[in-house]
This record gives C-alpha cells, structure tokens and sequence, in this order.
C-alpha cells in the first residue's frame, strides 16, 4: 500500500530522509483509491535523530525496538505490505524534542503547516475521505490545523491519550471544518498520571479546563474510555476486541493494547458502518473519575509498562 513520509519542519514540508521535491509525489498519490490517514506521533520524537526518530519506531512497517518496543501503526492501520487494503498512509514526524513547552509550540506550528497539506489533499482529490490519528500531544497537529481548513477537509480525527484541553478540542470542533469533522477521544485512567503532569506544566486556555482525558462532551466526538470494562464489552459486541489493561499507569496503552490499533484500523476505515452514534450506545454515560485506577483497591497485573515519558 502507498505511504508517503513527511516532516513538518521549520522550512516548511519536506519528505523524509529524501531530496525529492514533496508536490509531484502528491499529485501522484491523488490517483491512490481509499481514504488517506495521516498518523502521527507525540512528544520526545525528532525526525531524523537515529535513537528517537519517529520513522524508524511507532511510524515504521519494520520498527525498531528503541526507544521502546511498539507495533508499527502502518501495518497496524492496514497498511502493511501482505495487505491488500486500499488507501494512502502519510507518516508525519515533527520535532517533539526539547522541553514540554517547546514541543508544544512546535506542534502548533506543525499544525499550521499540517493545514496546507491538508487543504492541498483535499483539493486534489475532495470526494476522498482524510483521516487523522495521533498520540499525545500529536493531537495538538489535527486541533491546530482544524481552524485553518476548509469543510470537509477533515473527516475523523482519532486521539489517543491526547495531551490537549478539552477548551482547545471544543474550539477547534465548533470551527467550520470542525463542526463536519467527527472526534474519537481514547482515554483511559490509565494515563491520569500523565493528564495531571500536563495540566500543571501547560496552563490551560480557561479556568478549571482539564485535559480531554476527563472526557469530552460535544455532538461530533465520542469518548472511548479503554480501560473501562462496559467500553471494552460493547466494543466487543461490534466485533472489536481490544485486550483488558494490565497496569494502573501507562501513558502508551492507547496503542501497545493488543486490539487496539485493530479497533482504529476499522473505525478509519469503516467509518460509514461504525458511526458515532453505533459507537455511543452501549458507552457509560461518563468517563470514569480521574485516580479511580491507580488507587483501586484490586491491583492492576504488571505487564504494560509504567511510561516515563510523554511519547
């Protein structure tokens, strides 16, 4: 399947590890059939660095195991080289290096920038779905570009453990490609920890906002919460299963969950049949308490891994 890799640096788009020019290889994937998804990473990663280059991990169809073993989001979305699946996969790197604060404004900045291919890809091809997928404060890329784009540029947005406020997420939908745009926020309690260290590092854009961990109430965007047994049961009876958690705190379950890449493969490319309404009901009605994992009283098995960073 097709996959093109671009980083959104300050001189602008570029393909990575490549000289070729970014334009002809986009007009030339506008003749690819199926939806485009765009995935992209979170904090810590530098396109580029060879120990933290998100091209060679969580963004590759062969990652390698630094900085930490994951499964290939390519393959896992559906695009692996046996499948035959149709569709156009653009892996993103941005510079996520640095303090917190810097990252983050260079994935604002990456968002703007994410905005014109966005724009770019909508123009060439506006009868073909474009999708988004992020981790962490990757999701800043999809919530800073949104403003910037036209109706129908962007169809789903997927979130993963989001290091966002739900102010941004509710600002960036009720633009007027947002109001068109469909929101899956992925949660768990999991990532309590890590919402709580981002809430205190970044100040929020209102008072008493919280990170769309805590849940995200609007009519395009549904929350998913992973480590909720009712969520996981009715996920299961749609046929999408995903494996229980196994830690009280892990800031990369959202994707190392056996199932999970699976159930965000078939909501990209099934979005027709798993619509968010089919996905709401059946849902809890809210999100579990923020700490209501990490201080249950049954010990959660060790087996994913309590996660230092923010990547």
């Amino acid at each position: 399947m097709p996959m093109i890799r671009i980083n959104l640096m300050q001189t602008g788009l570029h393909l990575h590890d490549s000289p070729r020019p970014l334009a002809p290889v986009l007009r030339s994937a506008s003749r690819v059939e199926g939806p485009v998804i765009v995935m992209t990473h979170g904090y810590r990663y530098q396109p580029g660095n060879p120990r933290i280059c998100p091209h060679r991990h969580i963004l590759s169809l062969d990652p390698e195991p630094q900085p930490h073993p994951a499964p290939s989001w390519p393959g896992g979305l559906g695009f692996a080289p046996a499948e035959d699946t149709p569709g156009l996969a653009i892996a993103l790197g941005w510079d996520g290096s640095g303090t917190l604060w810097q990252a983050r404004r260079r994935a604002i900045l990456a968002g703007q920038a994410l905005a014109g291919l966005l724009a770019r890809l909508h123009h060439q091809r506006p009868d073909r779905p474009i999708h988004f997928i992020g981790h962490s404060m990757g999701v800043e890329l999809a919530l800073a570009a949104l403003p910037l784009l036209p109706p129908g540029a962007l169809t789903r947005i997927i979130s993963i453990s989001g290091a966002v406020y739900a102010g941004q997420a509710q600002q960036a939908l009720r633009s007027p490609a947002g109001q068109v745009a469909e929101f899956i926020n992925v949660t768990s309690r999991e990532n309590d920890l890590f919402d709580w260290l981002f809430e205190r590092a970044i100040a929020p854009p209102h008072r008493r906002d919280r990170a769309i961990g805590a849940g995200l109430d609007l009519p395009n965007a549904v929350t998913l919460q992973l480590d909720c047994a009712h969520t996981l049961t009715h996920l299961a009876r749609l046929g999408l299963t995903v494996a229980a958690p196994q830690s009280r705190v892990c800031h990369r379950s959202g994707y190392l969950r056996p199932g999970a890449l699976t159930l965000y493969r078939h909501l990209l490319r099934q979005s027709h049949w798993l619509t968010l309404d089919l996905l709401r009901h059946g849902l809890p009605p809210h999100p579990a308490p923020r700490w209501s994992r990490i201080f249950a009283p049954a010990g959660a098995r060790p087996g994913l891994p309590f996660a230092p960073n923010a990547s």
